[in-house]
């Protein structure tokens, strides 16, 4: 049947739309995050804009360190008063003093430890009160204390990762989302729940609600310091405060992000390559920085130096 000259031009055809689409969907999120970025630098009211939008308030999970830190700063930079949510209280107080002597916003600070699910999010609940919450970035997660295999990661903290990475932020969601569409606008910003974050895009877009999903390769925190190789920031590896800056300013003009522009080049050439590469050149690189934990904290040489390959 193949070689019946009728069906190699509907073959060929369908070659070239196939791999027209793959490259048009690659180049275009490269465009995309490149417009989003380059964009605040020729609209001078941009920095107030997200106030008029969205609203007065934004909401940070995992607010007191890192990428969350730096997006309460941002937010608060651009107009917008903050609600911290943290475990940590000292952390969360030094912050709102923080971002109330630098930008003249209010603060409010809840004390909630995510890995408790349904008890953080009563918690939440109960001291937002009839605060209305315009903008609600999900920004905590947990992750291993460095690249191990599934055996080797105690029970509690795949427990903990389950709670604080997808079901917390399932909860947060739920908790909000009703009174943003009342209001008909309002903002999400969610990370390591893609499909989740893209149904509920679907669902409350004609609300006027955004549901922005953000993917950020390597940035310099807290969460990255089992190797001395992500803490040094670099033009591949920014910090939380230039991290937060460019991502602050996809928000209400792209879907998804890599929320910068050093991970959205990444991101695109990465996209080029077949999945199974993708997949060793990554289990290739959490090996080297498996081993740069291992040295760094003095683990036994027999462990360090046993034979591990990417099969």
């Amino acid at each position: 049947m193949w070689d019946c000259p009728q069906y190699a031009a509907p073959m060929v055809l369908i070659g070239i739309l196939t791999l027209f689409f793959f490259l048009f969907d690659a180049l275009w999120s490269l465009l995309q995050v490149c417009r989003a970025v380059l964009a605040p630098l020729f609209i001078p009211n941009e920095e107030t804009s997200l106030t008029k939008k969205y609203g007065p308030w934004a909401l940070i999970t995992g607010s007191t360190d890192g990428i969350g830190r730096a997006y309460a700063f941002e937010l608060a930079k651009r107009g917008l008063s903050i609600v911290l949510v943290s475990r940590n209280e000292e952390k969360l107080k030094k912050t709102a003093r923080e971002i109330e002597m630098k930008f003249s916003v209010k603060t409010k600070t809840i004390a909630a430890d995510f890995s408790q699910g349904s008890e953080a999010i009563e918690i939440v609940k109960k001291e937002v009160g009839k605060l209305p919450i315009d903008i609600l970035v999900n920004n905590v997660g947990k992750n291993y204390e460095y690249p191990m295999y599934l055996t080797e990661v105690p029970e509690k903290d795949l427990v903990d990762i389950v709670n604080i990475n997808v079901l917390t932020v399932t909860l947060m969601c739920r908790c909000f989302i009703d009174d943003m569409k009342k209001r008909g606008r309002g903002a999400i910003v969610n990370s390591y729940i893609k499909s989740f974050t893209a149904a509920l895009r679907f669902e409350y877009r004609r609300y006027g609600v955004t549901v922005q999903h953000l993917a950020p390769m390597f940035v310099d925190t807290k969460m990255n310091a089992f190797s001395k190789r992500l803490q040094r920031s670099k033009f591949y590896i920014p910090n939380a405060e230039e991290y937060a800056r460019y991502a602050v300013a996809t928000l209400g003009k792209l879907d998804e992000s890599t929320g910068y522009w050093t991970h959205g080049i990444q991101c695109f050439f990465i996209s080029m390559v077949p999945v199974w590469i993708r997949t060793y050149i990554g289990a290739h690189m959490n090996l080297t920085l498996r081993k740069d934990y291992f040295r760094e904290n003095h683990i036994p040489n027999d462990r360090l130096n046993r034979k591990e390959k990417v099969c």
